[in-house]
């Protein structure tokens, strides 16, 4: 059974899931990799999503205020077992809709150009690609995205 919850950044399952998620992208990023992760801290993130199969925490993901009238996309990881599931889009669906309940008109995201099944995905759910935003301007290895909330 699949269940979907919202949390903070306090949440243990969260915290656990985001470590793999660090891990993995150490992995990815190489010598980048302490410049992307400066931007990925958790502490008093607001707005979690995590998903469970069975009561085990399988993919999570969070938005973050860039300004106000954006949210910024963070932190989006399902374990490898569980990809190909569509938990992903049923992540990011939550996250639009919490964003939009909080009067939020975007969401906005970058990923690395290391990360080819995430740039897949934002793309299969209307995101569409904008100019490097903020600490990511003139970094090649990154995409940003955005998508207008209704």
């Amino acid at each position: 059974m699949t269940e979907t919850i919202r949390t903070n950044s306090r949440n243990n399952d969260f915290s656990k899931l985001v470590k793999l998620l660090d891990f993995d992208l150490a992995e990815r990023d190489g010598d980048e990799h302490s410049f992307f992760a400066q931007f990925n801290k958790i502490d008093e993130i607001k707005h979690v999503v995590v998903v469970y199969e069975n009561k085990l925490p399988v993919a999570c993901g969070a938005i973050k205020e860039y300004d106000k009238n954006a949210m910024e996309i963070k932190r989006m990881f399902t374990l490898p077992e569980y990809r190909g599931k569509g938990l992903a889009s049923v992540i990011l669906s939550e996250l639009e809709k919490w964003a939009s309940e909080l009067q939020y008109k975007r969401c906005i995201l970058e990923t690395g150009i290391k990360q080819p099944e995430a740039i897949r995905l934002y793309k299969k759910n209307s995101y569409k690609l904008i100019s490097n935003y903020g600490q990511y301007q003139n970094v090649e290895n990154s995409k940003c995205f955005e998508k207008l909330l209704k």
